[in-house]
């Protein structure tokens, strides 16, 4: 990235919440001014991994049905479901272990080489699942075939998401962070709308019997392609500003950053880490790839009527989001997320209440107000956690952190929501799991540190073109 150093030292101005600690501001480095054009390169090489991965875990819970009767053939159609949910969650159950191998990695070689690397195997990953024979063909071999696919898969997003942030929050000003963030997870919201597009399409168009014979192979085939193309832009990139200038302290070699400076040494940081993921997630999965299936599962909702009316929340939140980016840059980060947190606390049962209404109306209310809810978290998120890591461990200590947690409490919610309901009866545990977490997650924003307008920890102001000195 190409940066113009600022010829006196000034310290930036004041964010949301007062001014910065001479840490954070980074006031004894020269600022630096950013390319707008590698910016939007950077933005949209990370956004475009980001919408891969998570079209793939898009389709898989909306064909979940479909690939229980594949892979998991069983006369009880619940057993099914949870056999392909539980595939699903093994995935985030080996998601730490990539995260302690690509976030240290990510530190040490560079975040451009580690994308490059997990971008790769998410594509091989996904593209393998479009080519597994069913159990008929093969018998036994086909789920546990399945469930190699979707550990590699588990084992490269492990890297994927705290890279992918890391790398666009070093790259962005600091007064456009929260604005350029979110379009990490427009990227998700796209992956999904295509993913829900297509499936949706195929139901319209396809017999159930060519749908489960061939027609669910179609989604996971394109991943290649996907992949070739997001593997071209990042291989175009450059390292980040911030990693380059960590780089250029050492006069060897980077060296390796031992896992306890990671963990012990930010320990305070992860533990807010995990709090505000938690309710990130568990809030996202329980949207947008548990509700398709309990629309159709819980409450006998046509499936394809079901997945049009998720697919138009999620047109709805990509429309949001990039406003609610800009909005965590002029009010902050804190506020934005805590409004999320009070939101599900108190709208989860009305909103679930209102889904089991049954009629289109209501479930599109439902389902709308929690979505508008979640864009406080993905419009935040990506700009708020990066900002909790200084340079030297932030990708790993980010990928530690939020892998932890997803695997814990995030992708693990279809088949906890499943397997609650299934032992209570209670058909209201979806709204009492948001709830739960949205608990968790005000204590975290309660003790997190406002980052708006700030420079990432560990780095110098990082300034837009024209900007004048001391004007963040």
């Amino acid at each position: 990235m190409s940066t113009v150093p600022v010829a006196t030292h000034h310290p930036v101005a004041p964010g949301p919440a007062g001014s910065p600690s001479p840490e954070r501001a980074g006031s004894a480095q020269a600022p630096t001014v950013t390319d707008p054009a590698l910016v939007r390169r950077a933005v949209k090489a990370a956004a475009l991994g980001n919408a891969m991965e998570w079209f793939d875990f898009g389709v898989y819970s909306y064909l979940a049905v479909t690939l229980g009767k594949v892979f998991f053939p069983s006369g009880d159609p619940t057993a099914q479901l949870l056999s392909a949910f539980g595939a699903f969650a093994a995935a985030f159950l080996v998601r730490p272990l990539g995260g302690l191998v690509f976030g240290p990695l990510g530190d040490r070689v560079g975040r451009q080489k580690v994308l490059a690397l997990t971008m790769i195997m998410m594509a091989a990953g996904t593209f393998a699942i479009g080519l597994i024979p069913s159990y008929a063909a093969i018998g036994v071999g086909a789920p546990i075939l399945l469930l190699a696919a979707r550990l590699v898969q588990g084992f490269s997003t492990g890297g994927e998401y705290a890279g992918a942030s890391t790398f666009i929050a070093e790259y962005a000003p600091d007064r456009r962070r929260g604005f350029l963030g979110s379009w990490l997870e427009f990227g998700t919201l796209a992956g999904y709308v295509a993913g829900a597009g297509l499936v949706t399409l195929m139901t319209a168009l396809l017999s159930p019997e060519d749908l489960l014979s061939w027609g669910w192979r179609l989604p996971f085939l394109i991943a290649g392609p996907m992949g070739v193309v997001g593997l071209y832009l990042r291989m175009r990139l450059e390292e980040t500003p911030a990693f380059a200038a960590e780089v250029a302290k050492s006069e060897h070699a980077r060296p390796k950053v031992p896992l306890r400076e990671m963990v012990s040494g930010q320990w305070r940081a992860l533990l807010l880490c995990v709090g505000l993921v938690l309710v990130f997630n568990v809030t996202d999965y329980m949207l947008l790839s548990y509700m398709p299936s309990y629309l159709t599962g819980e409450l006998g909702y046509d499936a394809a009527h079901g997945l049009v009316v998720v697919l138009g929340v999620m047109v709805l939140m990509m429309i949001v989001q990039p406003f609610a980016g800009l909005l965590t840059d002029r009010v902050g980060r804190r506020p934005v997320i805590a409004a999320g947190c009070a939101g599900f606390l108190l709208l989860s049962v009305p909103a679930l209440l209102l889904i089991r209404d049954g009629s289109l109306l209501a479930v599109a209310a439902g389902l709308g107000a929690l979505g508008l809810l979640l864009v406080c978290f993905t419009a935040a998120m990506p700009s708020a956690l990066p900002a909790l890591f200084p340079t030297r461990v932030r990708y790993g200590s980010l990928s530690i952190g939020f892998n932890v947690s997803v695997s814990l409490f995030g992708g693990t919610t279809p088949l906890v929501v499943t397997a609650l309901i299934g032992a209570t009866g209670d058909v209201m545990m979806p709204a009492y799991y948001m709830m739960a977490a949205a608990v968790i997650g005000g204590f975290a924003v309660w003790r997190m540190t406002e980052s708006a307008g700030r420079p990432l920890p560990g780095s110098p102001p990082s300034l837009e073109p024209g900007t004048r000195r001391g004007k963040a």
